[in-house]
């Protein structure tokens, strides 16, 4: 591919380019190299008032992508995003104006895995739960292996659970849910949140602390995939999340509410705390679970128990 072009492009993408809908008179795409195992393309048809002009079908203009793949392996400058421009001709039968424009923009470039802004997440999130007790040295419910582009489940390097020992509680809690997503460059902490659990001081032994940190975890992972998990908690006060398995019986359910705290000095700023609370179904037995989440049913069982949702 050493010898191919971007007049070569060009002249690939005129016949596609130019079987243009009816009423176009230009065209504007915009096209990125893969990022994080993604590529984009964007933009399309416009008539004489600057309106949108729908495809009759997408496929003809995959040729896009695929010169973008060629320009890439061709040895030209270093880019990651293509512009082209397509003018409609003056007479029929004529080619219409293409340009084709290439840049390299550093704000699309994935963080590679040894990026230091997930040990500063990490940090901030220590120095927050150091400041509620002793945080357990060497503990982890389970230490994800990463992608290559760094990421876990939870697209970030980060997928353990930090144990932390005070007088009156233990607080199992997430310790990567707010790590900034690995791989691609949007600025976020991740899906902007970390959970816990309290539990008393004697209530459990290591086996116990083990059972119940693989189920935060597992939260954890549904969290993620849910990414908005977070706004919803906040909205409501409280929800019912997830059902339990007949393990952790007469506990049926995981209820979310949000907590009193935040964690700063995080990368993009502080994300909230979410208490994960098991109840029994008898906590809400008769309830009316109709609305969002459950969510009134959540509220109710966290008063009973003295919980507040803030």
């Amino acid at each position: 591919m050493a010898s191919y072009s971007i007049d070569d492009a060009i002249r690939e993408l005129a016949p596609a380019l130019g079987k243009a809908p009816a009423g176009a008179v230009s065209g504007e795409w915009t096209a990125t190299t893969m990022q994080a195992g993604h590529s984009s393309r964007t933009g399309g048809y416009r008539d004489a008032e600057g309106n949108h002009v729908p495809e009759a079908s997408r496929h003809p203009l995959d040729i896009i992508s695929e010169v973008v793949e060629k320009l890439g392996a061709s040895g030209v400058p270093r880019f990651n995003k293509v512009l082209i421009r397509w003018k409609k001709p003056k007479f029929p039968f004529m080619r219409g104006e293409i340009t084709l424009q290439t840049s390299y923009d550093r704000t699309i470039v994935p963080r590679a895995p040894d990026d230091p802004i997930y040990e500063t997440a990490a940090a901030a999130r220590r120095v927050f739960w150091q400041s509620r007790g002793t945080v357990l040295q060497n503990f982890a419910a389970e230490r994800g292996t990463a992608n290559i582009h760094a990421q876990t489940k939870w697209f970030g390097p980060h997928r353990r659970i930090l144990a932390i020992q005070a007088p009156d509680r233990l607080t199992l809690a997430t310790d990567g849910l707010s790590t900034p997503w690995a791989g691609i460059s949007e600025p976020e902490n991740g899906v902007e949140c970390e959970l816990f659990m309290e539990f008393g001081p004697a209530t459990l032994n290591a086996e116990g602390i083990k059972n119940w940190a693989n189920l935060l975890i597992n939260i954890g992972d549904l969290v993620a995939d849910g990414y908005r998990v977070a706004r919803d908690v906040e909205k409501h006060g409280a929800i019912l999340f997830c059902r339990l398995t007949e393990d952790y019986s007469p506990m049926s359910r995981i209820m979310l509410s949000q907590a009193p705290g935040r964690i700063d000095g995080l990368p993009f700023g502080s994300v909230p705390l979410i208490r994960a609370t098991p109840i029994a179904e008898a906590e809400i037995e008769g309830q009316d679970l109709s609305d969002d989440w459950g969510a009134a049913a959540a509220r109710n069982a966290l008063a009973k128990r003295g919980i507040g949702s803030h």
